[in-house]
């Protein structure tokens, strides 16, 4: 239900059931401790127009969101180490997963230098599908008029994995062997990256890796080779994924239901009703259960 429809409910202006709202969440989250984390997941939210952002630290295993904290860097996350979380629940979070951004790497291994750190698979495959692309661009820019007709739609071809592909759309990339060689490559290259998430021995995995990398350097690709050099730097923070199988696929289904709250009011010009609402949706308090059974409707 929208705020809308619970004002016309409740016939109350939409001001005064969002201070209801916020006071009671301020009043219930109060002295609230966060229980035993052991997985954290942090990633970074859009709230408004402008660049505005929100960092939100999420506990993997009980799937919900534990804090928000307004803006992005490291002094943002510092106070969720700092202030929310004590020292004894930061020496039990045994594992991370987080994007490639430095200032929640950095927080991470600063605040909790026992945890394994996993650098979100999501966000790996984001970077090679951008360098894929790279590779595109590149021959689209020098392509002569009826060449491009053969790059024409490609894109969305080229991202999509494997398996979600149909025999037509395979035909049509096999066809780049011939038209275009060099977005063939890079794309054979990006779908044989694929069988790393498979693998269940690191040492397997390490030895594919070593070969794609070669392989890469082989291409010269430009773009596949600033991706490898990427993969180089944060190898240790990659190759853990093998043993713990840690991605932020559940923060992002969490980070679904938050787009649908902040899409629902057209964006939030402050922060503030904005966690309200992720708290009240999927927070780590269960706040209908605070209400006392005699005050309860249903």
């Amino acid at each position: 239900m929208t705020q809308k429809a619970a004002c016309e409910l409740l016939h109350i202006p939409k001001s005064t059931l969002s201070d209801i709202l916020h006071r009671t969440i301020v009043r219930l989250r109060t002295g609230h401790r966060l229980k035993d984390i052991d997985t954290i997941g942090i990633d970074e939210i859009s709230y408004c127009k402008g660049h505005k952002y929100a960092t939100i630290v999420y506990d993997i295993g009980r799937q919900c969101v534990v804090w928000v904290g307004e803006g992005k860097g490291r002094e943002t996350i510092d106070v969720f180490f700092s202030s929310v979380i004590k020292d004894v629940q930061r020496e039990k979070i045994r594992f991370a997963a987080c994007d490639m951004s430095q200032a929640y790497m950095g927080a991470i291994q600063d605040w909790c230098p026992t945890a394994i750190l996993v650098i979100d698979r999501f966000h790996i495959v984001k970077k090679l599908n951008e360098a894929l692309d790279e590779v595109r661009k590149e021959e689209w820019r020098i392509a002569e008029k009826d060449d491009r007709l053969a790059l024409k739609g490609l894109r969305w071809q080229l991202f999509k994995h494997s398996r979600n592909r149909k025999k037509s759309d395979t035909r049509q990339l096999n066809a780049l062997k011939r038209s275009n060689l060099r977005i063939f490559r890079a794309w054979v290259l990006k779908d044989e990256f694929e069988a790393f998430w498979e693998y269940e021995y690191q040492g397997s995995a390490e030895s594919f890796i070593l070969g794609w990398l070669a392989a890469v350097k082989r291409s010269k690709l430009k773009p596949l080779e600033d991706f490898a050099s990427m993969l180089r730097s944060h190898w240790d923070h990659i190759i853990p994924f093998i043993k713990t199988r840690l991605t932020n696929a559940v923060s992002e289904g969490i980070n679904r239901i938050i787009k649908i709250v902040k899409n629902r009011a057209s964006g939030f010009a402050h922060l503030t009703p904005f966690t309200d609402l992720i708290y009240l949706t999927v927070g780590d308090l269960d706040l209908p259960a605070q209400i006392p059974i005699r005050h309860r409707t249903i």
